[in-house]
Parts: C-alpha cells; structure tokens; sequence
C-alpha cells in the first residue's frame, strides 16, 4: 500500500507544479502588457497635454506655460518609447510573447508614437506660426498643416500594420527593420520639441517643419533599412567597458537631456539613408525580412 499512496503523492505533486507553472505562464503574459499600458498612458497624457498647451496659445496665455506642456508632452512621448521598448524585450526574455500581445502594442503604438507626435508636430510647430504671421497667404499653412501631420499618422498605421504582416512570415531577418519604425519616427519630433521647447512662430521654420515631418512619414513606409538591435543578446557577458559606456549616456541623458536626445533620435533617423549613397548601398532584403519586433 505505501507505494500506491507514494504514487498517489507523486501524482498529486506533479499535478500542482504543472497548474503553478501554468499560473506563473500566464502572469508571464500579463506582465509585457503592464508595459504597453504604461505606453498607452504615456500617449493620451501627451495628447492632453499638447491640447492644454494649444489652449494657452490661443488664450493669450504667457508662452512659458505652454512651452512648459509641450515639453511635457515631448517627454511622455520619450517615455513611452522606454515602455515600448521594455515591453518586446522583457516578452521575448520570459518566453511571454503572444498574438495579443502584438495587437495590442500595435494598438498602443497607433496613439503614443501616430496620433500624440501628429497633433504635437501641428500644435507646436504650425498652428503658433499661424497665429504670429500677419502676411496674407499664411493661412494656406493651416490646411496643409493637417494634410502632412495626417499623412505622418497613416504612414505610422500603414507601417504598423505591415510589420504585423510581414513579421507572421518565416525567414525574418532579426536584424534590420524595413521603414523607418515608428517610435523612432516620433522620437525625433519629441526630441525636437524638447530641445528647442518655445513653439515655432516664424513661418519659414514652419514650413522647413512641416517638411521633416513628410520626411519621417516617407521613411516609415519606405523599403530603407534600420538596425533592429534584435541580435544585441543582454544574457551574453560582456565588457566592464560596456557598462561604463551604458552608465556615460545614461549620465548624460539625465543632464544634458535635450541635446543628448536629439543627436541620438536624428542619428538613428539618418543611419537608415547611408545605406543610399555610392558604395554604401546594399540590396534591400525581400518583403518578409523584417525584424520580429517593433
């Protein structure tokens, strides 16, 4: 009898560490989309914020305040390019990815780095020339503005929705993504923002503004290749070197953020269009090789 009920005990036991490791699996799920969350929060706090900026402009109110909400803004839309960030990693680092899991970053990403930059590239960087100029022909800034800061948000959509496609194939190049991704994409509006924070008013800057904003959107949708640093393993050993390095840009970024920022956000923007000049150029990889995250 006692090894029937040591069996039984076994039994017993091996069915409750399956059912534990089952609960732990699917806490597992749930914690790469806390981080798309805290994306997704970032994004509506920097549509608000840019909406209560533009609110000040149009009140009259001082320009402080509203250069201190845009930036705001800006650094929502920094931060939720951290969380999106996180989320990929950490999925792919506890084995925790999954169909939904990608949806709903892709959802997140449509509103923190798609309709937030949008309204943030038009709130700060045209709607205040507008306003300022009192030559006759600058109202045409208006319509054009929202024709480009939409083409930037459908070109984001439109990117989006074809790395969820092309990444479902076999054959993925880890390496590269295909198109400028999209929180690069309004990384660097947000870095610009927070650079020079004291929105645009002079007309000429308006429209070189607009131009880089239908620049970002042509990139998204381009065939242009991007480093995914998907094969950048965080579990191998490495350098003591490497964490000094780490520990140097993270000092710098919390000092001197606002220049720091835009040198890392325009770099990473323009190390796509090197592969376009003589001698630089490499043939760009079939449609379904694209990196497996975004």
């Amino acid at each position: 009898m006692e090894p029937a009920a040591s069996k039984h005990l076994n039994n017993n036991e091996g069915t409750e560490t399956v059912a534990n490791n089952h609960r732990l699996r699917r806490g597992m799920y749930v914690l790469p989309s806390l981080f798309t969350v805290g994306t997704l929060i970032c994004g509506y706090y920097a549509t608000l914020t840019t909406v209560q900026a533009a609110q000040l402009l149009a009140g009259g109110a001082a320009s402080t305040l509203a250069a201190n909400s845009f930036d705001s803004a800006a650094i929502a839309i920094g931060l939720a390019i951290l969380f999106d960030g996180l989320d990929g990693r950490i999925a792919r680092l506890t084995n925790a990815t999954s169909n939904f899991g990608r949806e709903f970053d892709s959802l997140a990403d449509v509103i923190a780095f798609g309709l937030a930059p949008g309204l943030l590239a038009y709130s700060w960087g045209v709607r205040p020339a507008i306003d300022a100029s009192v030559a006759p022909w600058t109202h045409h800034l208006r319509p054009v503005g929202w024709i480009i800061t939409f083409a930037y948000l459908i070109c984001g959509a439109a990117r989006l929705a074809r790395f969820n496609i092309e990444s479902a194939k076999p054959g993925v190049d880890r390496r590269y993504f295909v198109g400028l991704p999209i929180p690069a994409a309004a990384g660097v509006i947000a870095a610009v923002v927070h650079w020079a924070k004291d929105p645009l008013t002079d007309w000429p800057l308006a429209l070189l503004w607009l131009l880089a904003t239908l620049a970002l959107a042509f990139l998204m949708v381009s065939r242009v290749r991007y480093s995914s640093f998907k094969a950048l393993d965080l579990r191998r050993r490495r350098p003591y070197v490497t964490i000094i390095f780490i520990g140097l840009i993270i000092w710098a970024i919390i000092f001197y953020s606002e220049p720091v920022l835009l040198v890392m956000a325009l770099t990473y923007a323009l190390s796509g269009l090197v592969h376009l000049f003589p001698g630089k150029a490499r043939p760009s990889p079939p449609a379904h090789e694209e990196a497996k995250a975004q």
